[in-house]
């Protein structure tokens, strides 16, 4: 018998784990891997200590660098180099990605870097956002539906589409709006027009990048998260797989645990679809003509493109210094595909070759890896916890990115505490 049992041990039931110690409960978690952390994770590649996940997380409302803070590490947040990534369209030539946007939503879409992306038709339809009144798409659901009634489909399928699916792993038709970019309807409707929305938005946001870095990588929250709750006494159960769980009980083979039950991991609580697969490739390169980062921090692809399998490339040895610093003059490069394609290491050097503009062959690769994880299907907390009694937290419910993923179980977790102690 223990306070709380959480299931999954991904960042999710971390951060679960460790505010529920923090709060005095007993507390165990139960993972089916043999480690913690979930798709936060390293690999070492080329010698190299590198992310095999998340390298990078979203900075607004200030979540995820809070906990970082908590945890030791807010010397150590950086953010990438400014000069910003580029756009690989489905037809014409790569073009560096708007300046001034959010999500891809451009918030002066007559720009000359949007209007080269868009074409001027494009452009001339999405200026028609600043005619029309604010409450036109503010009920929208998704953002996908809220850019193309206020800004035209071009729109969406050359500028949002790439980035959603970039960051996201999805179509923007399949991103609620409140959750990827909180905020933006209240401001729509505040500013009368949804390009004045993102320049407000912008302003009022912490200076500098949209999103940091810690130095060293991601897998070091996981590292300082494990080492917390270690140290605040939580049973760390690997290894183990729940069969079953209600509100009260976990059970685990033959044997049942006790306790509130905090679900952390998809598929426990009621029905849900396989999300889609990510396959992750990582080249490490002995490749001088990238030296001055053609392609800027790395390049989206929009839907369409047909000479390149990959969804995303990011030149991690260009967006990140301190990676930079650790590399012995070689280059980083990052590919994330849908699907996972028959000779990954040869057609992600394809694929390199065509985003990056640099000819580059097996005898540039020093070395080269892959990982693999599939990304819960969204939904709605099945019932709830007034309803089931479970507590839930997670991708699943709470929306891809860390950010989403803290915010929403430490504040879940808050909600459960006040109500425990009622």
């Amino acid at each position: 018998m223990t306070d709380v049992i959480v299931v999954g041990g991904g960042v999710a039931g971390l951060v679960a784990a460790r505010r529920l110690a923090l709060a005095k409960r007993s507390v165990a978690i139960v993972e089916a891997s043999d480690r913690l952390g979930g798709s936060v994770a390293r690999h070492i590649v080329g010698g190299i200590a590198l992310d095999a996940g998340a390298e990078s997380f979203a900075t607004r409302k200030g979540t995820v660098a809070a906990l970082a803070t908590e945890l030791g590490l807010g010397g150590e947040i950086v953010t990438p180099d400014r000069e910003g990534g580029w756009l690989f369209p489905a037809t014409g030539a790569p073009h560096p990605l708007p300046a001034t946007s959010l999500l891809g939503i451009p918030g002066s879409p007559l720009a000359a870097d949007v209007i080269s992306v868009i074409g001027a038709g494009a452009a001339a339809r999405a200026i028609l956002d600043s005619l029309l009144p604010g409450v036109v798409g503010a009920n929208a659901r998704t953002l996908g539906e809220l850019v193309r009634i206020r800004m035209g489909r071009a729109v969406v399928d050359q500028l949002v589409g790439p980035i959603a699916h970039g960051v996201h792993s999805t179509h923007p038709d399949a991103l609620e709006v409140d959750r990827v970019a909180p905020g933006l309807r209240a401001a729509l409707r505040r500013e009368g027009s949804l390009s004045r929305a993102v320049r407000d938005l912008r302003a009022a946001g912490p200076a500098g990048s949209a999103v940091a870095g810690i130095r060293g990588g991601m897998a070091r929250l996981v590292d300082e998260l494990v080492a917390d709750i270690e140290r605040l006494g939580v049973d760390v159960r690997l290894g183990v797989t729940a069969e079953s769980v209600d509100h009260t009980s976990v059970r685990v083979g033959d044997t049942e645990l006790r306790g509130q039950v905090v679900v952390a991991a998809p598929g426990l609580v009621g029905e849900r679809a396989d999300g889609p697969l990510i396959t992750l490739a990582t080249l490490v390169l002995d490749a001088p003509g990238l030296a001055n980062a053609p392609r800027g921090t790395g390049v989206l692809v929009a839907a369409g493109a047909t000479n390149v399998r990959a969804r995303a490339l990011t030149h991690s040895t260009a967006k990140w210094q301190w990676l930079a610093e650790r590399s012995d003059g070689r280059e980083v490069v990052r590919l994330s595909f849908d699907d996972e394609p028959a000779d990954l290491k040869a057609t992600s050097i394809a694929d390199a070759s065509t985003l990056l503009g640099v000819a580059l062959t097996d005898s540039n690769v020093v070395d080269f890896a892959r990982a693999q994880w599939r990304r819960p299907a969204p939904r709605r907390a099945s019932e709830g916890y007034a309803q089931t009694g479970i507590v839930e937290v997670g991708e699943a419910v709470a929306g891809s990115g860390l950010a989403n993923v803290i915010a929403h179980a430490e504040s879940t977790i808050e909600d459960y505490l006040r109500d425990d102690d009622a």
